[in-house]
């Protein structure tokens, strides 16, 4: 019988394990129906928007914070994103979004360094995307995926959270809180130009 416990400890361990490095999540988008406020980008994003972020590896260290100045155009059927980054740093980068709604809270977008198509779904407060990106670490690029979930509050307030994954591990996660230009208090200064990034191959 005393053998039994350590047997018993594997079989809950592993599973728990296996589900801490993965970053696994049940949560579906539909679970978020009739929430409200009720998020559809192609209106949240019109304009210009401000958003503060830090990146936590698995281990929750803090290795990057950034802002972003987001500049969103929607013309009845593609809404472009313009986000120019700043990290703490000093480095800048940039990523344009091109984003088309397909039906039922469902989207489809493309940037130039992201690999193929990202795909979005919507119901109710919450938005769920799905992508795979080039992401630039020191002189490298890594092919990695993002599960990127994003919440909006009463206020405007808008809540992101990226788990990024490596080869099916995860490494770490991106968090976001974004405002409208409109709900602040102070303009922050705009992020400075930066060229685009490479193209994803």
């Amino acid at each position: 019988m005393p053998r039994s416990r350590p047997l018993l400890a594997a079989v809950l361990v592993v599973p728990l394990a296996a589900a801490l490095l993965n970053g696994c999540s049940a949560m579906k988008v539909e679970d978020f129906a009739g929430t409200t406020p009720e998020l559809r980008i192609e209106r949240y994003f019109a304009g210009r928007t401000h958003a503060w972020g830090v990146f936590e590896d698995r281990f929750g260290t803090l290795r990057r914070s950034f802002t972003v100045t987001i500049d969103g155009t929607w013309d009845g059927r593609e809404l472009t994103l313009d986000e120019r980054f700043l990290y703490s740093d000093g480095e800048t980068d940039r990523r344009v979004w091109r984003i088309v709604t397909t039906g039922d809270g469902r989207y489809e977008g493309r940037a130039d360094d992201v690999y193929g198509t990202a795909v979005g779904h919507s119901a109710g407060n919450a938005l769920n995307w799905s992508y795979e990106l080039a992401m630039k670490v020191g002189d490298d690029r890594w092919r990695v995926r993002f599960d990127d979930w994003m919440w909006l509050q009463p206020g405007e307030a808008l809540v992101n959270r990226a788990n990024v994954y490596r080869w099916g591990l995860w490494i770490g996660t991106v968090s976001l809180f974004f405002l409208p230009e409109s709900r602040l208090a102070a303009t922050p200064p705009a992020v400075p130009e930066a060229p685009r990034p490479a193209a994803a191959e």
